[in-house]
């Protein structure tokens, strides 16, 4: 992934360096396993701790000779440990080694996922709550429906950020397992129990069965969970954007002092961050895709899959971690303009309240068809000729004959539709 859109965290757990502390990691953990049961002299797995070591520039240069680099690696760390290097690897092959490898570095990448998951989570309940009686118009086909609170919209968010931490977390269990079972998964050379210890070291599950790979579909639930949580972000930065248009303005992202919105138009104050975003999630949906490519596999494992991991792993789980830490700024720098949010209600002249309207002509009239007709007439007239609707429906013969004076006042209430969002609100962020 390019350096612009990987943080700290991420760059660090991809590393090279880490790649090959893994693997000697798991090639120490299965030495050690290997002694204690008396199968390698404790004086050799002594030597082997105390001269492993491997350079990574060695390890590239035997590589361009080998093409193979788990070959180059197990070379070079041979070269410094000596003889006793004959007990490294025995029974295995690279992929015991290579998916061990990468559901042990998939399980930390989702637990760094999983943190930002819960703290915006924590900050979209917090905010939720504080804008619990903030009534603005809801949308709907992106025309104006009825009243809402935004609070709701916060919650919904919450709540829906809460279940993309659930299906993370049932992703990572179902990709943190290893296999140390040999060429084709049948343990000819190793004992099962080998695999079974060395994957509890290491915080891992062991797969029940295996070929000489673990089986793809781990892997492309795991991308296809982390394509998903893009689409939460991208269903809350489009929101914002969208309300952030000139002349809705009921939102807008922070904007710092010295920022520049435009080369040409110093007015400028663009959701930059939210289109960027938007953006990223397709290229997270689209790597899940080549992740489900990568399921069928010929017999016992082909190596089609492999050289499409090494991008769309690391980079799904790296842009994503981007998406959302620039995700918790905006929320957390987010303008609410509570008082656009009060103007835009106004815009349609009161049609807002044709529902309600509707609803006390039903309980009075013969028939709903009839009052929703009545309500119609009044509510396409008031459209087009751009009158009050609350000023029509008064002086309607039809409307009057059925409702009194107060009782039309009564169904113009905004506070009617807000009455119950606390309590939604507070359930939704209950977790």
């Amino acid at each position: 992934m390019i350096e612009r859109y990987t943080l700290p965290e991420m760059a660090e757990l991809w590393s090279e360096k880490n790649k090959f502390d893994t693997w000697l990691l798991i090639e120490l953990a299965v030495c050690e396993v290997r002694a204690a049961r008396g199968e390698i002299p404790r004086k050799a797995l002594a030597n082997i701790k105390k001269r492993v070591a491997f350079d990574p520039q060695r390890i590239a240069e035997i590589e361009a000779e080998v093409n193979h680099d788990v070959i180059a690696f197990l070379t070079n760390i041979a070269e410094n440990i000596g003889s006793d290097s004959k007990y490294i690897h025995v029974g295995l092959t690279s992929s015991d080694i290579l998916d061990t490898a990468l559901g042990y570095l998939m399980k930390q990448a989702g637990s760094i996922i999983r943190k930002k998951l819960v703290a915006i989570a924590d900050l979209l309940a917090e905010k939720a709550v504080k804008y619990d009686k903030s009534l603005c118009i809801g949308r709907t086909h992106g025309v104006h429906a009825e009243p809402t609170v935004f609070g709701l919209k916060l919650a919904l968010w919450c709540s829906e950020f809460r279940r993309d931490i659930r299906r993370l977390d049932a992703a990572i269990e179902d990709v943190a397992v290893g296999k140390l079972s040999g060429a084709v998964g049948n343990f000819a050379h190793i004992d099962p129990e080998i695999e079974e210890q060395v994957c509890r070291r290491l915080g891992l599950g062991a797969a029940e069965v295996s070929t000489q790979v673990i089986q793809r579909d781990r892997h492309a639930h795991f991308l296809a969970t982390l394509a998903v949580i893009g689409g939460t972000v991208e269903k809350i930065a489009t929101e914002i954007r969208n309300l952030q248009r000139t002349e809705i303005l009921e939102l807008e992202e922070g904007f710092g002092r010295r920022q520049k919105g435009s080369s040409a138009m110093p007015h400028k104050r663009n959701p930059v961050t939210c289109e960027r975003l938007a953006g990223l999630a397709r290229v997270i949906r689209a790597n899940s895709m080549a992740a489900m490519e990568n399921m069928a596999l010929w017999h016992e494992r082909d190596i089609t899959h492999s050289s499409v991991e090494r991008i769309i792993i690391p980079d799904s789980t790296t842009l994503l971690y981007y998406m959302l830490e620039r995700l918790h700024f905006v929320l957390s720098n987010l303008v609410v303009n509570t008082d656009n949010m009060r103007r835009n209600l106004e815009l349609t002249r009161g049609l807002i309240f044709s529902q309600r309207l509707l609803l006390g002509l039903t309980e009075r009239m013969k028939t709903r068809e009839a009052a929703y007709e009545a309500v119609q007439e009044l509510a396409m007239k008031s459209w087009r000729d751009k009158l009050d609707f609350k000023e029509m429906v008064e002086r309607s013969p039809v409307i009057r004959k059925y409702l009194k004076p107060r009782e039309i006042e009564a169904l113009f209430d905004y506070g009617y539709f807000s009455r119950r969002a606390g309590d939604i609100i507070r359930r939704a962020v209950a977790e």
